[in-house]
């Protein structure tokens, strides 16, 4: 595990090359990643969301693929087609979903048509063209960005495709410190040319299944059940977080024990990663929006509301 965690490192600072003072949203897309989900990040233009994943696919060695969702952009683009050879024979020709990472760009500014057509793909990790089911690349992840609702040309996307992700982040603007030293890492050129391979799809699949197979105590089961069951039953939410993202919590503390070293999980772990895999789950209630409540403020009260175990350290 130590010899993966370094791999994990070297990641990192290949990342940070090109992403400047925003090493915790580094860290959380990469133990998403680690997790097997996708990651939405929400964010105005231009603060990083596709240099980051092209910096992750780079790194990893991954297949990347881009695409622009914009209203015109079909079913099929995504997907794939059949289509009639010379021969008379019918053939599949790939759509830009099969890759190993998947950069979806302002996927809110599309059809509701195509972004559904991502549902399957997110979920299972297949993809269905006339009836004939073909598995996708592994490891396979979505990065999707998505403008602030309110920007022109923009519509909301519906709860069962926000559930679909594992995470929704957003990277905000760099401080000024930040800023000076992206502007002085232009200097030598594009610092994405810079990044180079430290981790190939063999090691990450390997990164992956420990991530998997790491421990968890019955305390903590129970305390990620608590804190979920909480959401359900809060008169701040209309909405609580669903089964689908009982599993993304659990496994996103096991990422987050990963990234911190160790084979089990702790109820930091938790908590470090429940915000961020929950607050695209939940509605606020009219209570909540009369009373001017955010979801990071309802969030954080379930957390404070819900008392975490007292774990002896596993030997």
């Amino acid at each position: 595990m130590e010899e993966q965690y370094m791999g994990l490192e070297r990641v990192m600072q290949e990342i940070k090359k090109v992403i400047v003072g925003k090493d915790e949203i580094i860290e959380k897309v990469l133990m998403t990643i680690l997790a097997g989900g996708h990651v939405l990040i929400e964010d105005i233009p231009g603060v990083g969301k596709t240099t980051l994943a092209l910096a992750l696919s780079k790194a990893m060695q991954l297949d990347y693929r881009r695409m622009q969702f914009t209203p015109d952009v079909l079913p099929s683009d995504v997907v794939g087609f059949q289509m009639l050879s010379r021969d008379g024979q019918t053939q599949y020709r790939p759509g830009s979903i099969m890759c190993n990472l998947f950069l979806a760009d302002e996927i809110n500014r599309t059809s509701s048509k195509t972004q559904s057509a991502l549902l399957e793909v997110m979920e299972e990790g297949n993809v269905t063209v006339d009836g004939v089911t073909r598995p996708l690349p592994k490891p396979f992840v979505v990065i999707a960005t998505q403008n602030p609702i309110g920007s022109v040309g923009t519509q909301m996307l519906p709860e069962s495709q926000m559930d679909r992700f594992m995470v929704r982040l957003t990277m905000g603007y760099p401080d000024i410190t930040s800023e000076i030293g992206m502007l002085k890492g232009r200097e030598e050129g594009n610092p994405l040319d810079r990044v180079q391979n430290v981790l190939d799809v063999r090691e990450l699949l390997m990164m992956q299944k420990t991530v998997e197979d790491t421990y968890i105590h019955d305390a903590v089961y129970k305390y990620i059940a608590a804190l979920v069951q909480k959401t359900r039953e809060n008169d701040l939410l209309a909405l609580g977080v669903s089964p689908r993202g009982t599993i993304a919590l659990t496994n996103m503390a096991k990422a987050a024990a990963y990234m911190a070293g160790r084979d089990y999980v702790i109820p930091d772990d938790v908590k470090r990663v429940f915000c961020d895999v929950t607050k695209h789950r939940m509605l606020l209630s009219p209570k909540a929006r009369i009373g001017r409540m955010t979801m990071d403020g309802v969030a954080g009260g379930i957390l404070a509301a819900v008392g975490a175990p007292r774990l002896q350290r596993k030997a």
